[in-house]
């Protein structure tokens, strides 16, 4: 059997999968044949799935893509503009959360939906390290400070403003590096990504984006971040899977505080050509 599986008596031949194959891979002979690979298309068939999306029949599905995986677009879950405007620009960076631990089956379900974010060439390579310990989160941030303070120590001048009150704060027992966060997860990717730090971010969005729905406040750990690029020490407390190259932690829980207004923002720039 091959890639596409045809349902002959739903096909209309209308060639929509054939114009919409990123790949280029699916030929019609002519208007009265059915759709099919061409020869050395599963070779570099990406399984985008976009034959499948596409047939307003129902009449295609795909090996690697199957139909019975592939829920309609329901028109009632739709939301217009205003809502889809009000949702974004309701996102907020939460750093004060709850003594609550955050379910692993809430953490896994926003990984699910984070798996549908677009990915360079469809190879869906984003791995998880997700940490609910608080001790292993507090060791991260602990080293995440001795990094900075070793910064200061060298060259003072040449560090961010804040970096002295972070590490002051840390010494007077006041974690402003994860804020105390109860989830910590990192998004990876490796070095032979496509796009690189591209499909992490994006699918670090698609997290950050679905958690309020469940309750769940997030914010991007830049300092953290900053850490493991520079040192070895925070990457190993970490535990980058082999090979990744690409990452970033977000922190994750329950917010202390529920937000009423949405801020403005200054003006984009825009070079119109």
């Amino acid at each position: 059997m091959g890639l596409l599986i045809i349902d002959e008596e739903k096909c209309k031949k209308d060639g929509i999968c054939v114009r919409e194959c990123p790949m280029v891979i699916i030929k019609q002979k002519d208007e009265d044949s059915f759709p099919e690979i061409v020869p050395g298309g599963e070779d570099i068939c990406n399984s985008c799935g976009h034959c499948v999306a596409i047939c307003p029949h129902g009449a295609l599905s795909h090996a690697w893509v199957p139909i019975e995986k592939s829920p309609l677009i329901e028109k009632d879950l739709e939301i217009d503009e205003a809502r889809a405007v009000q949702f974004l620009r309701s996102r907020r960076s939460i750093r004060f959360f709850k003594k609550q631990p955050v379910e692993r089956e809430k953490l896994q379900r926003l990984i699910e939906i984070a798996r549908y974010a677009p990915t360079g060439g469809n190879l869906q390579s984003v791995e998880w390290v997700v940490f609910t310990d608080e001790e292993k989160i507090k060791a991260i941030a602990e080293q995440t400070v001795e990094w900075m303070r070793k910064l200061l120590a060298k060259a003072p001048q040449s560090v961010p403003p804040y970096f002295p009150i972070i590490v002051g704060a840390w010494d007077m027992g006041y974690n402003s590096v994860t804020w105390s966060a109860p989830a910590l997860i990192l998004a990876s990717a490796p070095k032979d990504a496509i796009p690189k730090m591209v499909d992490v971010t994006l699918a670090l969005s698609y997290f950050e984006l679905a958690a309020p729905k469940l309750g769940l406040g997030t914010c991007w750990a830049g300092l953290v971040n900053g850490a493991m690029q520079a040192s070895a020490a925070v990457r190993e407390a970490v535990g980058l899977p082999d090979g990744h190259a690409y990452y970033y932690p977000m922190m994750v829980g329950y917010p202390k505080m529920k937000y009423a207004r949405v801020p403005e923002r200054k003006a984009p720039e825009i070079t119109w050509k």
